[in-house]
């Protein structure tokens, strides 16, 4: 069998794991999810969310992958060998995740080229919908964006490059000088709003609470899915990467690490964030409401319209801002793509680099499919469809089989062994009970949203996807192994 990796520290691991857990989401869709859901109310769902759910099943996760130090459906597989579909279904899911981010991150680097010239004009909407991400018009379906796939296909190059080599060597590296570098020009950008004018505007209405809103389920349920996605939660990431750990590594301190790393990030960001749409407004006299919008519309269409107006300083923020995405989608995307990686390779007895070129290749061309005139919505479709049904459910699935079926106290000395903080029965009632019935009801509630809006080429698109997981995740279980474990 292939030899299992191994990071060369702890500090590796950690640079990893915050890279996989910092992306795109929190640079675009945290400010909006915080001011569409009460504002600094908000805080208050987000901080019980993070401890009741970020923190103990990122424990679980840690636990699971040091104790067996293996790939994630081989460690499904000896729990029960009939489990072994479910961790297949998971990681193609994940893998669908890396495939569709790329397009994003294709989008990004076009917007970071782009940004040395201002070449996206006055119109940015426009030039979004025509250059880079298309519109949801079908009959667009028939041609490529070409600039969005050659970044596709320089992007997978750049992917494959550093996921070929052991991971210490690759991703470890790689994101010791990301992350840090992320940081602080993330730290850079947000200094510089906070003392733009109408900053104050911004913040006050990213923070106005809206204390009514408590009471209120969905508001709950966002600060939960933000959570999970935001961590990369029950991904088999952390998973797969704390299998690579050394001997007497303290789990419980280094999820702390990770989650704190990761939320004060978002939050800060958001404060970024907001402080540049204050300019805006007041510069421009457009109001914040016009101007608040999720994910691509607020990075490709809003904020190149306010460097636009804001003179030299914009040509200096610009590329920072865009570099800065790129850093932090091309830490994600590794993390996405180790949980296929790792389990093709120890299933199939390839090596590292062989597995890595074969999946680059598979992954480049259906990415390429996404990168036709319909782009966008088609992104949009698939990231909805993967996130809100396959991944929540599977989330669950795992869940329960670690905490019922294998048993999750038999995780607590490994957890407990060398680390600063313990766990014990509250974390374990959390696992057992708590956390499946919470991921249950959020995927229930995700999935009537999603087909009760559905159109009927979405629906085909999602049954596509759904077809294709189960019969390539059949396909895999199916396959026998070089070598059995003994």
């Amino acid at each position: 069998m292939s030899r299992h990796s191994q990071w060369d520290s702890s500090l590796s691991f950690i640079f990893a794991m915050i890279g996989a857990a910092v992306g795109l989401g929190n640079i675009w869709r945290f400010s909006y999810v915080l001011y569409s859901n009460g504002g600094g109310t908000f805080f208050i769902p987000y901080l019980i969310a993070i401890a009741i759910m970020g923190i103990p099943f990122l424990i679980l996760e840690y636990g699971v992958g040091f104790s067996f130090k293996d790939s994630f459906s081989n460690i499904m597989r000896k729990i029960n060998p009939k489990y072994e579909f479910v961790a297949w279904a998971l990681v193609l899911f994940v893998f669908i995740v890396t495939i569709y981010y790329m397009v994003i991150l294709s989008w990004d680097l076009i917007y970071l080229l782009a940004s040395f010239t201002f070449n996206w004009g006055t119109d940015t909407a426009a030039y979004f919908v025509q250059n880079v991400g298309g519109s949801s018009n079908l009959s667009n379906a028939g041609f490529l964006l070409i600039p969005t796939t050659v970044g596709v296909l320089i992007l997978w190059v750049i992917i494959w490059f550093i996921a070929n080599r052991d991971v210490d060597k690759g991703i470890g590296k790689v994101s010791k000088i990301m992350i840090p570098a992320l940081f602080i020009i993330m730290g850079i950008i947000i200094v510089y709003a906070l003392t733009l004018p109408g900053a104050g505007l911004g913040i006050n209405t990213l923070l106005t609470p809206d204390w009514g809103r408590l009471a209120d389920v969905n508001i709950w349920l966002a600060a939960f899915a933000q959570i999970i996605f935001s961590l990369s939660m029950g991904q088999a990431i952390a998973i797969t990467y704390a299998s690579y750990l050394p001997e007497n590594s303290k789990l419980i301190d280094n999820v702390l690490i990770v989650v704190a790393s990761n939320s004060l990030f978002e939050i800060c960001t958001a404060f970024g964030v907001f402080s540049i749409l204050g300019y805006m407004s007041v510069t421009a006299g457009t109001p914040m409401t016009q101007l608040v919008t999720e994910g691509t519309g607020l990075i490709f269409v809003v904020f190149p319209m306010i460097f636009n107006i804001m003179g030299p300083i914009g040509r200096i923020l610009a590329p920072l801002l865009f570099l800065a995405i790129l850093f932090a989608g091309v830490t994600s995307a590794l993390g996405f793509l180790e949980p296929m990686l790792n389990s093709t390779a120890e299933k199939l007895d390839w090596s590292r680099k062989r597995t890595a070129t074969v999946l680059a290749i598979i992954g480049c061309a259906f990415s390429l499919l996404l990168t036709t005139g319909i782009s966008s919505y088609l992104v949009g479709i698939v990231d909805s469809f993967v996130n809100e049904f396959g991944i929540l459910i599977l989330i669950a699935v795992q869940c329960i089989i670690f905490a019922w079926v294998y048993g999750v106290d038999r995780f607590l000395d490994v957890l407990n062994e060398s680390s600063t903080f313990t766990v014990g029965k509250t974390w374990t009632f959390i696992i057992k009970y708590l956390l499946p019935i919470v991921l249950i009801i959020m995927w229930v509630s995700g999935i009537i949203k999603l087909f009760s809006t559905a159109k009927s080429f979405e629906i085909i698109i999602d049954l596509i996807i759904i077809a294709s997981v189960m019969a390539v995740a059949y396909f895999m279980t199916r396959i026998k192994q070089p070598e059995e474990d003994s």
